[in-house]
């Protein structure tokens, strides 16, 4: 049973107007990945104390999560760079210290590009243990300043 990325499935609650293009226009491997990524910002949002609920919407033309309502993080987007079709990125502002932090903790387990994102191959195993610690950084980012 297949489900439509507007529903509510494992990739996690329905998507509002504008975001399942954004998703639909990335290959199937990439947009799988992309989709397992959205999954895991949602989840790390609930567990994480003083995040309150996301809000989802595009930004550059991606799908981008903010603590609109607290304003506890950093916004968090998905999306896939054109210079490497095997990969999909999330990005976090690059004014902040968020991959800088990331890549001193987990710079063996997570590959970067910059100051602006974590990098993801589309068919290597999840490293979702050192990707939801740092989902949780950015969504708290303002909370520690």
């Amino acid at each position: 049973m297949t489900s439509s990325p507007k529903r509510a499935s494992l990739a996690g609650p329905a998507m509002p107007p504008g975001v399942p293009a954004a998703f639909e226009a990335c290959p199937p491997a990439i947009r799988a990945r992309l989709l397992t990524v959205r999954r895991l910002i949602f989840e790390t949002a609930a567990a994480t104390e003083g995040v309150g609920p996301l809000t989802e919407t595009l930004r550059w033309g991606q799908p981008a999560y903010l603590t609109a309502a607290t304003g506890s993080g950093s916004t968090i987007r998905l999306g896939w760079p054109r210079a490497a079709p095997e990969r999909c990125a999330v990005y976090f502002h690059c004014g902040t210290t968020l991959v800088a932090t990331f890549r001193a903790l987990f710079s063996n387990e997570l590959a970067f590009e910059g100051n602006r994102a974590i990098l993801l191959g589309a068919s290597d195993p999840l490293p979702e243990s050192p990707l939801a610690a740092c989902l949780a950084i950015a969504l708290t980012y303002h909370l520690g300043r």
